[in-house]
């Protein structure tokens, strides 16, 4: 025997991880970066990933840098963590979150996440038993389907309606819905179509939701970044109405994805998850995983409470600015057409006619060639549920923006077929 070349080996590779990374923004977005041009001297504009860190104008508050230097240089947060989080953090996310709800929020509401997809993760993994399937939107952030299918949950899509400023489609959760099922996402403000939904289309969606017995997660990771005419209201609103499990973290708010801290909270005044044995399933799925950095819990109290409006405001308008280069510029493209103006998160979904381009087969197509050609990264919308749409994020420098749609612009006239 050489090597072990004779022998039989037992173990393989779990198949359902290939599966599952295939599906994500992170794998597709892969993909496209290893197809960009290397020889090309212009610089890479990212229009694929919500990550404006990078830029200048985007840069957190010194208030929160400070508030981890402050943290790591006292030396009190080099420890392990509690299994839920250290509690003066989950006691300031409590008092956060509670300014814009009906009531008070405790810390033993409050589990400290390793960001926003751990939150995922851990409510998924919480809800997952035979047969339970799981309401998710299309468009939508595909990592609920990657995770669900991992979990073994059924993955039942109801559609988010462009012609609607993208609301859910109440009829089609009815229809969607039976006796296993466990939950129905929301997104909001959302990813990937940047609409930010009204008092009153969430208050329907939470009557929908109790009407059915399921419980509503609301992914918040982009709470407060709204810039258009409706505010940002939280899911827990109607936490009275029907039990909500609200997702969120510093990362987007903060500019600081890389911090990865989040959190999981159960907004549900009247108990209903605790009785139901939920708020005991999380605390047995943290009990087996990994905790956000101590220090970086350390610092959350002071970044909860110092950062200063200003920040927020500077920040909303540098959005408000990109979204509406954006908008504009989407109108100067034959082949790509926007049903709603932005209004909050970092995203727009607009709409691709691949009708009109010689040597295009579909969106996927047009996103690789895009990378080839002009060192431009787009999502293909195939991987948010929508084929042949796009996602487009413009939470860059104003400049990149500019730059990115030119070059977008130079690449459809290129391929136009010809009259």
């Amino acid at each position: 025997m050489e090597n072990g070349s004779s022998q039989s080996w037992r173990f393989r590779g779990n198949e359902e991880l290939n599966t599952a990374s295939g599906i994500t923004i992170r794998g597709v977005l892969t993909s496209l970066m290893q197809s960009l041009n290397q020889s090309d001297p212009r610089p890479t504009i990212p229009l694929g990933h919500g990550d404006p860190s990078v830029f200048p104008c985007f840069r957190t508050t010194p208030i929160a840098e400070d508030a981890i230097a402050d943290s790591v240089r006292s030396a009190k947060f080099n420890c392990y963590s509690p299994t839920v989080g250290i509690l003066p953090a989950r006691r300031a996310i409590a008092e956060y979150l509670s300014r814009d709800l009906p009531y008070q929020l405790s810390p033993d509401d409050v589990y400290l996440t390793l960001g926003c997809t751990q939150a995922i993760e851990v409510i998924l993994t919480v809800l997952a038993r035979p047969g339970a399937n799981i309401l998710l939107p299309t468009p939508g952030f595909p990592y609920y389907e990657a995770r669900a299918a991992f979990s073994h949950i059924e993955a039942r899509h109801f559609d988010l309606l462009p012609e609607k400023d993208w609301e859910v489609d109440l009829n089609s959760v009815e229809a969607l819905a039976d006796e296993n099922t466990v939950a129905m996402v929301i997104v909001n403000p959302g990813n990937p179509c940047g609409n930010v939904f009204t008092y009153q289309h969430l208050k329907k969606v939470a009557e929908t939701a109790r009407k059915l017995g399921i419980l509503v997660i609301a992914d918040e990771v982009y709470d407060h970044l709204a810039f258009g005419s409706n505010p940002f209201v939280p899911m827990g609103v109607f936490g009275s109405i029907v039990p909500v499990i609200t997702l969120g973290s510093i990362s987007k708010r903060w500019i600081v994805p890389g911090w990865r801290l989040g959190w999981l909270v159960t907004s549900d005044p009247n108990g209903i998850l605790r009785k139901s044995g939920i708020v005991d399933c999380i605390m047995g799925f943290l009990n087996i995983s990994s905790d956000p950095a101590t220090f970086i819990q350390g610092a959350v109290p002071q970044i909860l409470a110092k950062t200063n409006e200003e920040f927020f405001s500077r920040i909303i308008s540098v959005l408000r600015q990109a979204s509406d280069i954006c908008y504009d510029r989407v109108k100067e493209v034959s082949c790509i057409t926007c049903p709603h103006k932005p209004e909050g998160s970092m995203f727009v979904m607009v709409k691709l006619n691949v009708s009109l381009l010689e040597d295009i087969s579909d969106d996927m197509d047009f996103c690789l060639k895009l990378a080839i050609e002009e060192n431009v990264i787009v999502l293909p919308g195939v991987t948010v549920g929508l084929k042949n749409w796009l996602r487009i994020t413009f939470a860059v420098e104003p400049s990149y923006l500019e730059d990115g749609f030119a070059r977008i612009k130079a690449f459809c006239q290129r391929h136009a077929k010809k009259q």
